[in-house]
């Protein structure tokens, strides 16, 4: 079997090394270059790295994506979209030729997209951007996704392949808002486009756009992970207290999920209603199991339920739980100098 990896580049010179070095078991490499003013092609060039020049006017993520992937040879069998802030990593070659013989052209992995601070996983989902060379088309202006043109999708779900995700963060988002209206304009009835749309909308403080949109969205999504976080937004855009509420339970009526009880949490905490407080942390922690979707965020997961639940705890009179929840954490971050100090203070004798 050939494996081919691609992708498209503009001003990545501090990754080629990194992506290239990730990649090199690939029989294929390619790099849709659009326009860099750097040392990229440079770069990939001195690293054997098969470089074309690009252009896509006007610009969007699919044109670009599928303009790369014309340029693959016909004999390969799986292409792996692999951007250049991200890396393949452990023995993916040994994987993808086992799915191979198995006859699965969609081959899902392990995609961590977001990393604690420690330098452990954070957000991770099933990725599924890896192909079959032949019928298969990006599709959508940004958010681009993979799309099968009549083959058979046979898909695979394993955790042995990972690809990490190390982004640039300094990278500007401007290219998003005007191409998801796009995308919502060619495609209305498409519920992904209508929630990263309506999210962007909330990005650029556009509160009342994007609450008209989330509602949108909601007439068309059936995916309650992703229904529950529209309403969670929803409560983010705003400040009527009675209407936040009622985004938040309308959010848990969808599916409970760590991130609307922290947010309800967070919601009567700052009204020091102690008891509603202390009751959604508890609710919170009575869910172990983290969901392997990008909608999981890191401060469900991490020390801060414990950090609001000890204050809350202390005001409801349970010093011992306000004790215990101030170390469970200080364990996620033992450098906090105000944890440190609520907990001496919570050990003086009464």
């Amino acid at each position: 079997m050939k494996i081919a990896v691609y992708s498209i580049a503009k001003n990545e010179e501090k990754f080629v090394e990194r992506w290239a070095k990730s990649a090199k078991d690939a029989d294929y490499i390619l790099l849709a270059d659009t326009g860099s003013t750097d040392r990229t092609v440079e770069i990939a060039e001195s690293l054997g790295i098969k470089v074309y020049n690009i252009k896509v006017d006007p610009w969007r993520f699919d044109d670009a994506r599928n303009a790369s992937l014309a340029l693959l040879p016909a004999d390969v069998d799986y292409c792996i979209p692999l951007d250049l802030d991200e890396v393949l990593t452990g023995n993916w070659r040994d994987v993808l030729e086992r799915e191979f013989a198995r006859g699965i052209t969609r081959p899902r992995y392990k995609f961590i997209w977001s990393w604690k601070p420690n330098g452990e996983p954070d957000v991770q989902f099933y990725g599924d951007k890896i192909h079959a060379r032949s019928g298969f088309r990006w599709k959508h202006p940004v958010h681009e996704v993979v799309v099968s043109t009549g083959i058979p999708q046979i898909e695979s779900f394993s955790t042995d392949l990972e690809i990490h995700h190390l982004p640039d963060s300094s990278k500007s988002r401007s290219l998003y808002f005007p191409l998801l209206k796009l995308s919502v304009e060619e495609d209305p009835q498409n519920d992904r486009n209508a929630y990263y749309y309506a999210r962007e909308l909330f990005y650029n403080q556009q509160y009342s756009e994007a609450i008209k949109e989330f509602e949108r969205f909601l007439t068309l999504s059936k995916w309650d992970a992703e229904r529950a976080a529209a309403y969670r937004f929803m409560a983010k855009c705003t400040d009527d207290f009675e209407q936040k509420e009622k985004y938040l339970f309308d959010s848990l009526g969808e599916v409970e999920r760590r991130e609307t009880f922290l947010d309800l949490a967070f919601l009567y905490y700052h009204r020091q209603e102690w008891e509603l407080c202390l009751g959604n942390i508890k609710r919170l922690l009575d869910i172990t199991e983290r969901p392997m979707d990008y909608i999981s965020e890191a401060a469900a997961w991490d020390g801060t339920p414990y950090d609001v639940g000890a204050v809350a705890a202390y005001h409801n009179g349970f010093i011992g739980l306000s004790i215990e929840w101030t170390e469970k954490a200080l364990e996620y971050s033992p450098d906090d100098e105000r944890l440190k100090a609520n907990l001496e203070f919570l050990e003086v004798p009464a």
